[in-house]
């Protein structure tokens, strides 16, 4: 199952790091070779002699190790893995690496590694649950980081809920599902745009809109989890940029677009950004001031590009499968599947983005994927789960034979 993977584990300090044990066990057992950091508050539960000895590998937990530093100990373990995973994962690691923290080991081998991060979480209920611990589960979510649920049930500190460290059988079924479905897109290239595009009126204000990006951050983010080499164009967003993905930031539809054209060819393109319709014909160079019983400047708008229409309609660097976006307030599925025929894309994921359904800016969506063949309605869900969910169809479609010519 994992025959021939590396994988770095990071033991931090929680009454769970017991497990550790048996989950090095179960690892090797399903073929991984296993090398382990340990913290210096995981060494009060978990001996690195007993670690040893079930990894068949040296513990590291010296950040300042003068035979191993002089070797950039931090770099080469964060790099020799194919995967990352932290377990358990306590809220103070959670923390540090949310923050980009690196004061040990562990941290800075977390901000150092180029590869991806698993985290099994472990804590007490209301740890779990504070708002802190929630914050920094969806930055690290954002950056690309892999989080296998905690479980239920009573814990050590006497109390019950979620927060339990999960069953090692769990984290094994994890770690394998990973590495399968990673290579569902390998040696694929995709492109993504992302956020809202900011139209220049003068040099302090703009036309803009409500996009917060984060599904199209989430899509770019679990395109890359199965293998494919994913650039994102990013409109301007209070958003981390996800790890494992070149990500080229643009603020007008202008730029979004030259930077999509010089990205291509693609397999594929998911064009999730809400590019502005129009933009000020002639931005001011100058702010625009206020004048006492004066009329507000009267704004001349030209059309923006039409991005999505535009790639549709290549002829040689068109990618196999272009995935537009339909933002609706009101006859959702009738007028996504008007813009997908008007644009010429094969896909369109539609959305209902009215006041009350709480999708610009929240953390769930629910959307109409809408085929030639039809539309198919989707259980709201968070967008994380969305982008999992669209990048696992965008991989079966690669996959099968293209339509003959």
């Amino acid at each position: 199952m994992l025959d021939g993977k590396r994988i770095l584990l990071v033991v931090s300090g929680g009454i769970a790091a017991y497990k550790a044990l048996d989950l090095v066990r179960e690892l090797r057992r399903a073929g991984a070779a296993v090398r382990v950091i340990l913290t210096p508050a995981g060494a009060k539960f978990v001996t690195p002699l007993s670690l040893a000895a079930l990894s068949g590998d040296k513990v590291y937990s010296d950040l300042f190790s003068l035979t191993d530093e002089s070797e950039m100990g931090h770099i080469r373990l964060s790099r020799e893995a194919d995967l990352v995973l932290v377990a358990p994962a306590t809220a103070n690691i959670l923390a540090r690496m949310a923050q980009g923290l690196a004061d040990d080991l562990a941290t800075t081998a977390l901000l150092a590694t180029d590869k991806p991060v698993l985290a099994a979480p472990a804590m007490n209920v209301r740890m779990w649950e504070h708002p802190a611990t929630r914050a920094n589960m969806d930055l690290l979510k954002a950056r690309g980081v892999g989080i296998i649920p905690p479980g239920t049930g009573a814990m050590a500190c006497g109390e019950e809920g979620a927060g339990r460290f999960a069953e090692v059988a769990d984290i094994v079924r994890a770690v394998t599902d990973f590495f399968a479905a990673g290579a569902k897109l390998s040696g694929r290239r995709a492109l993504v745009t992302s956020g809202p595009t900011f139209e220049p009126i003068d040099p302090v204000r703009f036309i803009g809109n409500r996009s917060s990006g984060r599904q199209g951050h989430a899509i770019a983010t679990a395109l890359a989890r199965l293998g494919a080499q994913t650039v994102l164009v990013s409109g301007p967003v209070a958003l981390a940029d996800p790890g494992g993905v070149t990500v080229i930031h643009a603020e007008t539809a202008a730029q979004m677009r030259a930077a999509v054209l010089e990205n291509l060819p693609a397999d594929v393109a998911v064009m999730a950004a809400a590019v502005s319709a129009c933009r000020v014909r002639d931005a001011a160079a100058q702010k625009i001031k206020k004048e006492k019983g004066a009329q507000p400047p009267a704004l001349a708008l030209a059309e923006n590009p039409d991005i999505l229409a535009e790639v549709s309609a290549l002829a040689n660097s068109r990618p196999r499968l272009v995935v537009g976006f339909a933002a609706e307030t009101e006859n959702v599925i009738t007028n996504a599947t008007a813009k997908r025929a008007a644009k010429g894309c094969d896909w369109i994921v539609a959305n209902d983005v009215s006041a009350e359904a709480g999708v610009f800016g929240g953390t769930e969506n629910t959307v109409h994927l809408i085929r030639e063949d039809g539309a198919e309605t989707w259980p709201r869900m968070s967008k994380d789960a969305v982008a999992e969910k669209l990048a696992a169809a965008i991989a079966a479609q690669l996959a099968a034979p293209p339509p003959a010519a």
